[in-house]
Parts: structure tokens; C-alpha cells; sequence
């Protein structure tokens, strides 16, 4: 009889383990409950606490997104370099010309300037001496002592010769033809020195031309071509 009554006994159960797995079990289907409901609360009134959560969540994001420079005590600071100012430019006063406004002065013919010498003075002269034409004397040989040398008539006055234009016979011409032939040499022949022998008039300069100290009136002489100044007899035979 006590055998029975002692396993009765513990065959029925406590009180307390009841009450405990009643209330186990009916937790999980009272907090997915409430979950549902929040739910669907949420999807209602979704429009309202979007904004709510977009102010909460932006402090958020700037924090991780921007991460603060880590200075660091070794590393020297950078250099800015300056730059440097502008210089002012002067303001324009005036501007160039193109080249075509400026005027080019018209080229004047080079006209030519008889020489001069005075008493006693002497000139060095070289020119490329020809016979004289139509046109301008102004370096040619006229006749046996007539040239012109820039332009100036020269007489020498040294000599007399025949003139090939006023000839009364041939062997006046002839004589006349070959002193202009001769001055015409010596003229073309190197420089030479002219001495004035007296004063400038109409019929030209009179001058001693002469090359190494030797006049050329005297070369005319010696070779039959001319005379003295003065001097008489004709040159027709």
C-alpha cells in the first residue's frame, strides 16, 4: 500500500512546471503578433515617417562618408607660392605706321657739280673718261686739249692742238683726230694731278694735267701732236 501511494505521488505534476510551459509557449505568438501589427502600421502610414528616418540616418552617412584628415605632427606644412604680380603696362601713346602710310622720300637725280680749283691748288682726279657726244659732257674728251671731268671743261693750258672740226686739210684733221685719240689714253690711264694755270672764264678751266710729275701737254708736244702755247706755222703743209 505504500509502495502505490509513493508512485501516485510523483507521477502528478507540479503546479509551478505548468503554469511555466503554458506561459513558454504563448511568448513567441504574442511577439510575432505585435511584429505583424507594426507592420502593417508602418506600411500605412509609410508616407509620414519616411522623412523621420531619412533626418535620422543623414548624420549618419555624412560621418562615415567624409572621415576627417588625420594630421600628422611630422610632415611639414605645405608651400603656397604666390604669384607674382602683374607689371602695368604703359598705356599707348602712339601707335607705328604701317609701312605703307610712311611717305618715302622721292629719289632726286644726281646732278653733276662742275669742280673748282683755285690758284695754285691742285686736284687729284680718276674717272672712265669717253668721246663726247650729243648729250651731257660730263666725263669725255673733246679734242686734243679739251675734256670735261664731272661736268667742268678743262683746257689744257700747256699746249695748243688743231681742232678736228675746224681742219683746213687732212693732215691738220689727222693730226687733231690722233691728240684727241692720245688725251683720251692718258686720261684712262691712271689717276692724275690738275694745277689750275689761271683764272675760269667762258671758254673753260685752264689747267697742267699731269701723272708722276709729267705733263701730258708736254707727252702732245714731244710726239708731234701739239705745240707751245703761241707758238706759229700752220698744220697744213
Amino acid at each position: 500500500m505504500a509502495k502505490t501511494a509513493t508512485r501516485g505521488r510523483r507521477k502528478a505534476p507540479a503546479r509551478g512546471k505548468s503554469k511555466a510551459r503554458s506561459g513558454g509557449g504563448l511568448l513567441p505568438w504574442a511577439v510575432i503578433g505585435i511584429a505583424a501589427i507594426g507592420g502593417i502600421v508602418a506600411h500605412d502610414h509609410w508616407k509620414s515617417i519616411q522623412p523621420l528616418l531619412a533626418r535620422q540616418s543623414a548624420p549618419a552617412t555624412r560621418e562615415t562618408a567624409e572621415p576627417r584628415p588625420v594630421t600628422r605632427r611630422d610632415v611639414p606644412p605645405k608651400q603656397v607660392a604666390l604669384a607674382a604680380p602683374t607689371p602695368k603696362t604703359a598705356p599707348a601713346t602712339a601707335q607705328p605706321l604701317p609701312p605703307a602710310a610712311i611717305p618715302t622720300p622721292a629719289i632726286q637725280p644726281v646732278k653733276a657739280v662742275p669742280a673748282t680749283i683755285s690758284s695754285g691748288a691742285a686736284e687729284t682726279g680718276t674717272a672712265a673718261f669717253g668721246y663726247c657726244g650729243q648729250g651731257a659732257h660730263i666725263n669725255c674728251v673733246g679734242d686734243g686739249g679739251v675734256f670735261w671731268y664731272k661736268g667742268e671743261k678743262i683746257v689744257i693750258a700747256d699746249m695748243a692742238s688743231p681742232v678736228v672740226d675746224r681742219a683746213r686739210c687732212d693732215d691738220e684733221r689727222r693730226i687733231a683726230f690722233a691728240a684727241k685719240s692720245r688725251l683720251l689714253t692718258l686720261l684712262n690711264a691712271g689717276a692724275f694731278t690738275m694745277n689750275a694755270a689761271g683764272k675760269t672764264d667762258a671758254s673753260g678751266a685752264p689747267r697742267v694735267v699731269s701723272r708722276d710729275g709729267r705733263s701730258f701737254g708736254a707727252q702732245l708736244i714731244n710726239e708731234g701732236l701739239a705745240r707751245k702755247p703761241g707758238a706759229g706755222g700752220a698744220w697744213c703743209a
